[in-house]
C-alpha cells in the first residue's frame, strides 16, 4: 500500500496539474556550465526541489545490504554489461538468483525485469508482477512502480486498468524514473486517459531529454536508432539503409576488410562507431578499422580517428595532439568532418590556443558542405556570441539545420529555445515535440534492435512484449509494430477478440502521430468491425484523412467503393469513378484493380440506363424483392463467365 505521505503528495500534484504557466514565469535561456565537449543550452531558473529519489534504481529506504549478496549482484551486473555470449548472460542470471535469495532488493528487481521479457530465462510475468508489487509497496521503488504501471496499462498478467497504470506511473515519475516520465509525458501530450496538458508533457519530456543530452558530446550526433516497421518490411518498402546486418554479412565485410578493402574497413569502422544496422557501439573495433583505412589514405577514417582521440575512453587514451594530427590531415583534403574537428579544437582550445575566428572559418567550411556538426557549432557560436555578434535567430537557423540532419543536441537546443521563447515566439507544442524526439533517442532505443531480432527468430510473444513496452513510452514505430503483430501474427498472450481491441488502440495511437498506414488500418477496422462495431462513417472518415493527408491509393480505392455502394457515404457513381481514377494515378499497383472496378462500374451504369429506358425491366428489377440487388455480383460474374466461354468457342471455330 502507498504511504500517507505519498497519497498527500499525489493530491497536491493533481491539484496543480492544470495550473496555467504564465509567460512571466518563462526564464531567458542561459548556460549551465558543462563538460568541455558538451554544448547544450539550459534556462537559468532556481533549482527545482529534489525528487523523491533522483536515481530510479535506488530504493527509497536505506537498508543494510548483505556483503555477499552485494558482491553477487555486482558480479551479475558485470557479466550483463560485458557479455560476450549467452553463457555470460546465464552466469548473470545465476548470480542474480543468488543475490535475490539473500534478500538483495536490486537483484530481485533486475530478476523481475528478466522474468517479464523472458531474456535469458523462462518468461514468468506473474512472478515478475509479485516482485514488482512487493518492492513498490514495501520499499517504494520507482522502477518497480513504473513496471507495475506498464503491466496495468498493457494488461499483461493483470486485468487492464488505466487508472492504476496512471497512479503507478505518477509515483514512479516523482521518484525520478525516466521511463515513467516518458510514459506520463506521452499521455499528457496525446491526451491518453488524462486531460491534454502541453505544459505537463513538456515538463516530463524535458527531464528525460536533459538526461539524454548530458550524455552526448558535440563531437557526436548520438547513437543511430534502428526503428524498423514490420508492416513496411513485409510490404518490402523499408529503406535498405535501415535493414539489419546478419552475422554472415558482417563476417563477409570483415573478410574484405582483412584483405585490404579500404571501403569495407571504413564502413565497418563507421558501423561500430555509430552502432548502426543492428550492431552495438564498439569503439575498440571502430578504432581498429578506422586506423586500417586511414593508413590507406581514407580521409573520412582520418577524421573519425580524430574524433576518437579527442573524446578518449576505455578504447583509447585521450590525446589532443593525435586528434589534431588526424583532423588536420582530413581537413587539408577538404573533408567536412576534419574541418569541423579543427573548428572544435580551436573553439575549446584543446591542444591549440583558443581562437574563435579560426573556429568560425572551419565551421563555415564544414557547414557549406552540409555537415551536421558544422551547422550545430555555428548555432553555438551565434547563441553565445563567440567570434560573431550574438544572434538568437541565426542560432535557431543553424540548430534547425543540424536537427534536420539528426543531431540530438540540435533538437535539444531548439527545444530549449522554443520552450523559453529565445529567438522565436514561445511554442509549448513545438518544444514538447522536440523534447520528445530527444527523449526517444536515449538508451532505451536499443530495445528496438532486441525486439526486431526476437521477431526474426519467430518468438512473436517476446517481440510483442518489447514493442508494447516501447509503445507505452510513446514510440510511434513500436505502436504500429504492436498493431501489426496483434493483427497478423500467431501469439498466445491474448485471445483473438482481445487482440483486435488492443491492435485498434495502438493503430489509433500510431495514426495520431502521423503514420499513414495506421490511419488506413483504422478505416479497415471500423469497416469490418474488428475490435469494435461496424461503423462505415468512421471508416470513411479515416479513409478520407489518409487520402487527403498522405495520398494513400488504397484509401482512395476504398472511398471509391464506398461511394459506389453507398456505404457510409452518399451513393455517387461519378465520385466513385473520380476516386478510382485518383488511386490509379497515384500508384501503378492500383491499375489492375482499378481497371476491373471501372469495368464493373461501367456495366452497372449501362444496366441502369437500360432499366431506365425499358419499364418492364425496371418493374422486374423492383419486383425481385431486392434479390437481384443483393445478388447482382453473382449474376454479373455468371454473365461474364458465359461471355468468355462463348468467345473462347467462337475463336476455336474460326
Amino acid at each position: 500500500m502507498f504511504s500517507i505521505y505519498q497519497f498527500i503528495f499525489l493530491v497536491i500534484l493533481i491539484q496543480n496539474v492544470h495550473r496555467p504557466i504564465l509567460s512571466e514565469e518563462v526564464p531567458q535561456t542561459t548556460i549551465i556550465p558543462t563538460l568541455p565537449i558538451t554544448q547544450s543550452i539550459e534556462p537559468s531558473t532556481t533549482q527545482e526541489p529534489p525528487s523523491l529519489d533522483s536515481n530510479s534504481e535506488t530504493l527509497v529506504e536505506n537498508e543494510i545490504v548483505d556483503p555477499e549478496a552485494e558482491q553477487d549482484y555486482q558480479t551479475a551486473l558485470s557479466k550483463m554489461n560485458n557479455t560476450k555470449g549467452e553463457n555470460d548472460y546465464r552466469g548473470a542470471i545465476f548470480y542474480l538468483n543468488k543475490a535475490a535469495l539473500k534478500g538483495h532488493d536490486k537483484a530481485r528487481e533486475e530478476l523481475a525485469v528478466q522474468f517479464l521479457f523472458g531474456d535469458h530465462t523462462e518468461r514468468n510475468i506473474q512472478g515478475a508482477k509479485e516482485i514488482f508489487e512487493d518492492l513498490s509497496t514495501r520499499k517504494g521503488c520507482p522502477r518497480s512502480q513504473f513496471y507495475l504501471g506498464f503491466l496495468y496499462a498493457s494488461g499483461l498478467g493483470v486485468k487492464s486498468n488505466q487508472g492504476k497504470a496512471l497512479t503507478y506511473f505518477t509515483f514512479a515519475a516523482l521518484g525520478g524514473d525516466p521511463m515513467a516520465q516518458m510514459a506520463l509525458g506521452y499521455r499528457y501530450w496525446a491526451s491518453i486517459n488524462v486531460a491534454n496538458s502541453c505544459e505537463m508533457a513538456l515538463s516530463y519530456y524535458k527531464k528525460v531529454a536533459q538526461s539524454v543530452a548530458n550524455k552526448i558530446s558535440t563531437n557526436s550526433v548520438g547513437a543511430v536508432v534502428n526503428r524498423i516497421r514490420l508492416h513496411d518490411e513485409e510490404e518490402k518498402v523499408s529503406s535498405q539503409s535501415q535493414a539489419m546486418l546478419d552475422d554472415d554479412l558482417v563476417q563477409y565485410y570483415q573478410l574484405l576488410a582483412d584483405r585490404g578493402d579500404v571501403q569495407a574497413q571504413y564502413g565497418l569502422g563507421l558501423l561500430y562507431y555509430q552502432g548502426a544496422r543492428g550492431l552495438s557501439i564498439q569503439y575498440d573495433k571502430a578504432l581498429y578499422y578506422f586506423t586500417k583505412a586511414a593508413e590507406a589514405g581514407n580521409n573520412y577514417a582520418m577524421a573519425y580517428l580524430g574524433k576518437l582521440y579527442l573524446e578518449g575512453g576505455d578504447h583509447v587514451k585521450q590525446d589532443n595532439l593525435t586528434a589534431i594530427k588526424y583532423f588536420r590531415q582530413a581537413a587539408e583534403k577538404g573533408n567536412p568532418i576534419g574541418q569541423a574537428g579543427m573548428g572544435i579544437v580551436h573553439f575549446y582550445g584543446s591542444g591549440l590556443e583558443r581562437d574563435y575566428q579560426k573556429a568560425l572559418k572551419y565551421f563555415q567550411l564544414s557547414a557549406d558542405q552540409g555537415y551536421v556538426e558544422g551547422h550545430f557549432m555555428l548555432g553555438i557560436m551565434f547563441f553565445y556570441g563567440h567570434g560573431v555578434r550574438k544572434d538568437f535567430k541565426s542560432a535557431v537557423k543553424f540548430f534547425n539545420l543540424a536537427a534536420q540532419l539528426g543531431h540530438v543536441l540540435g533538437y535539444y537546443n531548439l527545444a530549449q529555445m522554443h520552450a523559453t521563447g529565445t529567438g522565436v515566439i514561445r511554442s509549448c507544442s513545438t518544444a514538447a515535440e522536440l523534447y520528445k524526439n530527444v527523449a526517444e533517442r536515449g538508451t532505451l532505443s536499443h530495445m528496438f534492435s532486441d525486439a526486431y531480432n526476437t521477431y526474426k527468430e519467430n518468438d512473436f510473444d517476446k517481440a510483442l512484449i518489447k514493442y508494447m513496452f516501447l509503445a507505452e513510452l510513446g514510440y510511434e514505430v513500436a505502436q504500429s509494430n504492436v498493431g501489426y503483430i496483434l493483427d497478423q501474427l500467431p501469439i498466445s498472450l491474448f485471445s483473438k477478440s482481445d487482440r483486435y481491441k488492443r491492435a485498434l488502440i495502438n493503430w489509433n495511437r500510431a495514426a495520431t502521430q502521423g503514420y499513414h498506414v495506421a490511419r488506413l488500418k483504422l478505416g479497415d477496422y471500423y469497416y469490418y468491425g474488428k475490435g469494435t462495431q461496424v461503423d462505415y462513417q468512421q471508416a470513411a472518415t479515416h479513409y478520407k484523412y489518409a487520402t487527403e493527408v498522405s495520398q494513400n491509393p488504397q484509401a482512395m480505392f476504398n472511398l471509391a467503393f464506398m461511394h459506389e455502394n453507398g456505404l457510409g457515404l452518399r451513393k455517387d457513381i461519378h465520385l466513385a469513378k473520380r476516386f478510382y481514377d485518383m488511386a490509379s494515378e497515384t500508384s501503378a499497383d492500383a491499375n489492375v484493380p482499378v481497371a476491373l472496378a471501372l469495368f464493373k462500374l461501367s456495366l452497372m451504369f449501362y444496366f441502369e440506363s437500360i432499366f431506365a429506358k425499358y419499364n418492364f425491366l425496371s418493374d422486374l428489377f423492383r419486383n425481385s424483392n431486392g434479390h437481384f440487388q443483393t445478388m447482382w455480383d453473382i449474376y454479373l460474374m455468371s454473365f461474364l463467365a458465359g461471355l468468355i466461354t462463348f468467345i473462347y468457342f467462337l475463336r476455336r471455330r474460326i
